[in-house]
This record gives C-alpha cells, sequence and structure tokens, in this order.
C-alpha cells in the first residue's frame, strides 16, 4: 500500500460536481470546501472536452496539494498521470489495477469500486486496492440504478479488509451517522455536499461526524 494511503482516506471524501467552471471560479468553488474539512477530492467528469479535463484536473490537483488533501482521478489512468494526481479510482469497465499500477507506480493510490460485493473487494484487494469502495449506501441521484450495499455489507467489510472502506451513494449529512458507526473511513459524497443550501457547513459536519469516529 502507499505510504499513506490509509491516513489519507479517512474522513470526507468529496466527488466533484461535473459543472464547467472558469480557473477563478473553481478556485473560488472548491478552495473553501477542501479547507472546511475535505480528506480526498475525487475529480469525476464523463465529458469529452479533454482541454477541459486536463486544464480543471492540473488546478485541482494543484489546490489539493496546498491543503494536504489527497487528489484521485476518476477512471481515467492517462488523466491521473498527466496531472500528477495522488491516485486513481477505477470501476467496473476501467483498466486492471495491475495495469493502472505499471503506468502510474507503486506509490500512487488506487480505488476500486466494489458496489454491494464483498467477494469483489475480497478480488480487488488481492490484486492490490488500496481502498474498497460500496455502494450505493442509499438511493443515488447520480447514479439511479446502482446497486445497494447494505449496513451489514459494510461492517463486514471494514472487520475483513485491512485497507480503507469508503461507502458512497446517496449519503448527506443527515444519514451518514449510520454508516460511520457502521465503521466506514470514509464518507463519498456528491450531491449531499455540492446540492445542499450550504456546501462548506456540509462538509464540516460530515467531518465533524467522521473526527468524532475516528
Amino acid at each position: 500500500m502507499p505510504m499513506n494511503a490509509a491516513d489519507h482516506v479517512r474522513g470526507v471524501y468529496l466527488i466533484t460536481d461535473g459543472v464547467p467552471r472558469s480557473d477563478p471560479a473553481l478556485r473560488a468553488y472548491y478552495g473553501p470546501l477542501l479547507a472546511a474539512g475535505v480528506a480526498v477530492l475525487q475529480y469525476r467528469d464523463k465529458g469529452d472536452d479533454q482541454a477541459q479535463r486536463r486544464r480543471e484536473a492540473m488546478l485541482l490537483a494543484a489546490l489539493c496539494r496546498r491543503q494536504g488533501v489527497l487528489f484521485i482521478v476518476n477512471d481515467d489512468v492517462d488523466l491521473a498521470l498527466y496531472s500528477g494526481a495522488d491516485g486513481v479510482h477505477l470501476g467496473r469497465e476501467d483498466a486492471p489495477i495491475a495495469g493502472a499500477r505499471a503506468r502510474l507506480g507503486e506509490r500512487v493510490v488506487i480505488g476500486v469500486s466494489c458496489y454491494g460485493s464483498l467477494e469483489r473487494a475480497e478480488r480487488l484487494a488481492a490484486a492490490g486496492a488500496d481502498y474498497l469502495a460500496f455502494g450505493a449506501a442509499y438511493p443515488s441521484a447520480t447514479k439511479p440504478g446502482a446497486p445497494r450495499a447494505s449496513l451489514e455489507t459494510l461492517a463486514a467489510a471494514r472487520q475483513r479488509f485491512a485497507c480503507p472502506v469508503v461507502a458512497i451513494g446517496g449519503i448527506n449529512p443527515d444519514n451518514a451517522a449510520p454508516l460511520v458507526r457502521a465503521g466506514v473511513d470514509a464518507l463519498a459524497v456528491i450531491h449531499g455536499v455540492h446540492g445542499a443550501r450550504d456546501p462548506v457547513a456540509a462538509v464540516r459536519r460530515l467531518a465533524e461526524l467522521m473526527r468524532q469516529a475516528l
């Protein structure tokens, strides 16, 4: 495992909202969120504008370095390499762990989606995954048809695996406490922060929940 993976993948794991922004607007939006208590920021953008994606990833990588936040790129090993990201997150249809590791190096954090499957998690942990994400914990606006990961699955994963366990899907400050009690190391959030009336306050509430548990 990369030296700091287990230490860094703990707390609030914020995923970007995919809204295109200018450089000043990106800094103005994400800077306060990172400062409010984000531990990990994942850049997730499914658009086809490669120049925009590169620009945004580079800027967010720099912001994260200044704040001491782990910067992860979703799905795209090329973009992770280009931006100097701390890691990459891989789903079912993405590159295998071995290929990503060969390109990005041993010290880069590789996270994986396990959905609701402990068996998949076993295989990916054995293949070298540095953290395991389970979800959807709750119904998700981002992925309405996503398989669910029960509290029992999350608790079992925390007992079974040495690497960090991340819960994702439909999480917000009002429903996160049961996931924290199940023992997850990090809460991955999209709409629960970006859709909040006060996104900075939402991050602070989630960060406080995790601080109390950890």
